[in-house]
């Protein structure tokens, strides 16, 4: 792994695949570190001949932390959007989307594929439309629009992003457990994960950063972003919009609305996917983001 200056940040990024591939920038979702791309994932679309970069957001993993910003007045965010003011947050989705474009000025890559997976695919949604000359193409993966309108979470999945379980600097194994649990609940029904390979991954995770008030920071930056839709109206990437069907977190309502408002985007509905990436959805997902990949070259003929 390696790490650039970029947006006034210490930005922590790894490269997979041939370096004269096009590249693919991975933007994760909320609170989770670059590792939720597993290597297989990358291993995947690299065998398709793309150059894949993934990096850790601001505020979790090994990228730079905004803790003078302290944790989050929730209560106050939710006073001033419902008096139709700025609510007090430390960043914004717009500022997390400057800081992927400004790792490709570091890295001095002038365009790329956006991929963003929930919050991430929030995060990609506005560097597609903020940012249409460094945008060779974008697939938004089980995210949504920030219309308020669409169904909510299941109340299983929003206790499972409310209550993160033990610290598990006093209780691993505790924390563990109510992680395992939680990915079960958010999960791929018709693509399960092997428990042991799982509480591997999260054990890595922990070892690697544990960060929680970052999490807390980037959910408020997400609680205070307005409506997508107007912005997604001016996309003109081509534009793959990867779901599950069983999402319980993100519903599907939510994918098909990013679909429906951007100009030809193509919606690509997997049965049996949930909220994640499982190791059994690699090659299905891939396929999604290079059809988005071809779709672009075919434009640039």
């Amino acid at each position: 792994m390696a790490q650039a200056q970029a947006n006034g940040l210490t930005i922590e990024y790894d490269i997979t695949g041939p370096a004269d591939g096009e590249t693919v920038l991975l933007i994760m979702g909320l609170g989770a570190q670059m590792t939720r791309w597993p290597q297989g994932f990358l291993d995947e679309l690299a065998g398709r001949g793309l150059r894949v970069i993934r990096f850790d957001n601001r505020d979790v993993g090994l990228t730079s932390k905004i803790d003078d910003a302290g944790p989050p007045d929730v209560a106050a965010i939710l006073t001033a959007l419902s008096e139709g003011r700025a609510p007090p947050v430390a960043y914004t989705l717009s500022d997390m989307a400057a800081d992927a474009v400004a790792l490709l000025d570091a890295l001095d890559i002038d365009r790329a594929h956006i991929v963003g997976a929930s919050l991430g695919g929030m995060v990609a949604q506005l560097v597609a439309a903020d940012h249409p000359h460094r945008t060779l193409s974008l697939t938004s993966i089980m995210s949504t629009t920030g219309n308020r309108s669409l169904p909510p979470p299941t109340a299983e999945a929003i206790a499972v992003l409310n209550n993160r379980g033990p610290d598990p600097r006093e209780d691993l194994e505790g924390y563990l457990d109510h992680a395992a649990k939680g990915a079960a609940v958010v999960g791929s029904p018709g693509y399960p994960q092997d428990q042991d390979d799982l509480r591997r991954r999260l054990r890595s995770d922990v070892a690697r950063s544990y960060h929680p008030v970052g999490f807390q920071r980037q959910y408020a930056a997400a609680m205070a972003s307005p409506d997508r839709r107007p912005k997604l109206g001016t996309i003109t990437a081509p534009t793959v919009v990867i779901h599950g069907a069983q999402d319980p977190l993100v519903p599907l309502a939510g994918g098909k609305d990013t679909a429906e408002n951007i100009p030809g985007a193509e919606l690509l509905v997997i049965e049996g996917m949930g909220h994640d990436v499982p190791p059994g959805l690699f090659a299905a997902i891939a396929d999604g983001i290079h059809k988005a990949v071809e779709r672009a070259r075919a434009m640039s003929a």
